[in-house]
């Protein structure tokens, strides 16, 4: 499991037309509130729906034309 520094607020950048950046300490859970490893301090979320590794980005909003 990744372990990240705590302490670092988190921010969360909606990128225009792509997915939501998240760095600093957070947590990511499930709707059944389990802990999901996101392996690193910096995450892409999908926004477009589309994506193959929900609810990471895996850039499907490029080739969908996707507009937020």
């Amino acid at each position: 499991m990744f372990r990240r520094q705590r302490g670092t607020p988190a921010t969360i950048v909606p990128y225009p037309d792509g997915p939501l950046i998240i760095r600093g300490d957070f947590e990511l859970r499930t709707p059944d509130g389990e802990p999901i490893d996101p392996g690193r301090e910096t995450i892409a979320l999908c926004r477009c729906g589309r994506s193959a590794v929900k609810p990471f980005c895996d850039g499907t909003h490029k080739k969908i034309n996707f507009r937020a």
